[in-house]
């Protein structure tokens, strides 16, 4: 199934916020086999959404459109939608205590703004917004579907998951069966690994393909089957798999498409192990990576954000001497700071950074983008030097990228 999302808002458009409903709708889409034709990103005028809406039809069968939902003067979404399919406004009870019951949760008082969420289109079906006041609306017209969704990414998300996309599957059933396998290799760039696989892929079956996705030091494959025999394709999804990890071997660090923290979180769990961090340059960004994986307290102690030397020295323990003789970013440094780190918070395994994120700050020997990470894993510890290019932000994603690989790989 073909289908094409609208994205609304002046908002998105100038840059002031960035849209990420769309690819969001694309990542959870895939895996039933659903295929985008195209996103157009619009502003809040009611010719822009009707042209975007005429051109999204002409290609697709269902449209998946977000934003401009909300009460005040500007969102123009309801109103347009009514125009193009017909109808006319009316109160719909059901989206009215609906926004009742969300303001008696969230103990807040509504206004008149707000009670006009539930004025909907009489050409439409109403899905109920569970997280939100804005109803989510379905249309159809001459066997095509467009689904009218809130822009706020939380309420469009939940509500794809709950009712829009059960609701698409079940209006557009097809008797195609759908396989995904997934495949995290890391330190392998996307040409090698390519070249290493090229026999593989020459010899999947037809139905079976490979896809590379890479990010920073990580290349995320999908192996993906479509077949009209659910029990071939599950065989022969099995069959390559296994092949596939047979060739992919130590650079293989998961069969499944999860982050780096949680591949690294669950080794140190299964292993009884805990960590801890030590960050400079990364300011504790690696910590927060970390902690964003639910269950993460099992084995994550806690974090220093040793930025001044002073830090460094006090807290987690480096020298002096080091820190005069080969300065901050240094690999005497840095390993002293892994090591401190586990010292001071009493844990098994640690991760440490220091480096130059710029834009300031760089030199001859050591220039901007210079990073030291240092793992120490059950009294074992790993340095390596990196030069990353980029800016500031830039330069600390990459470092707590290749510092969560390093630590992941440290587990094996």
């Amino acid at each position: 199934m073909h289908y094409s999302t609208i994205v609304i808002g002046d908002e998105l458009l100038i840059g002031q916020v960035t849209d990420t409903n769309s690819g969001w709708i694309a990542r959870h889409l895939t895996p039933f086999g659903w295929v985008p034709d195209g996103v157009q990103v619009v502003s809040d005028e009611a010719d822009a959404i009707t042209a975007a809406i005429d051109r999204a039809f002409a290609q697709s069968d269902v449209v998946l459109m977000t934003g401009g939902l909300g009460p005040t003067k500007d969102d123009i979404t309801k109103a347009t939608l009514c125009a193009y399919f017909g109808g006319e406004m009316r109160l719909d009870e059901s989206v009215r205590e609906n926004v009742d019951r969300i303001f008696a949760r969230r103990g807040l008082t509504m206004n008149t703004l707000t009670a006009g969420q539930a004025m909907v289109p009489s050409s439409c079906r109403v899905l109920q917004n569970e997280v939100g006041t804005a109803p989510i609306m379905w249309f159809e017209r001459d066997g095509k579907v467009l689904v009218s969704m809130p822009g706020v990414p939380h309420e469009t998300q939940t509500m794809m998951e709950r009712a829009v996309i059960p609701q698409l599957l079940r209006r557009f059933h097809s008797s195609d069966h759908l396989a995904f396998r997934n495949f995290v290799v890391v330190e392998v760039p996307e040409s090698e690994l390519a070249l290493r696989l090229e026999d593989f892929e020459r010899a999947l079956p037809q139905g079976l393909h490979l896809a590379y996705l890479p990010n920073q030091g990580v290349v995320r494959l999908r192996l993906t089957g479509l077949a009209n025999d659910g029990a071939w394709l599950e065989r022969e999804m099995e069959s390559q798999s296994a092949r596939l990890v047979a060739l992919l071997g130590d650079d293989l660090v998961a069969t499944d498409d999860k982050p780096l923290a949680q591949i690294a979180g669950e080794r140190l769990r299964e292993r009884g192990l805990t960590l801890a961090t030590a960050e400079s340059c990364t300011g504790g960004n690696v910590a927060h990576e970390i902690t964003l994986v639910a269950g993460s307290s099992d084995y994550f102690r806690g974090a220093v954000v040793a930025y001044a030397n002073e830090v460094k020295r006090d807290v987690l323990g480096v020298d002096d001497d080091a820190l005069m003789r080969y300065g901050a970013v240094s690999q005497p440094v840095v390993e002293q700071m892994v090591a401190g780190a586990c010292r001071a918070l009493h844990t098994d395994c640690a991760v440490a950074t220091s480096g130059i994120a710029g834009p300031g700050g760089g030199t001859d020997e050591k220039p901007v983008g210079t990073v030291w990470i240092a793992v120490r894993c059950c009294d074992k510890t790993v340095s390596r030097c990196y030069r990353f290019a980029g800016g500031r932000s830039r330069v600390i994603d990459q470092a707590t990228t290749r510092a969560l690989i390093m630590l992941v790989k440290s587990l094996l």
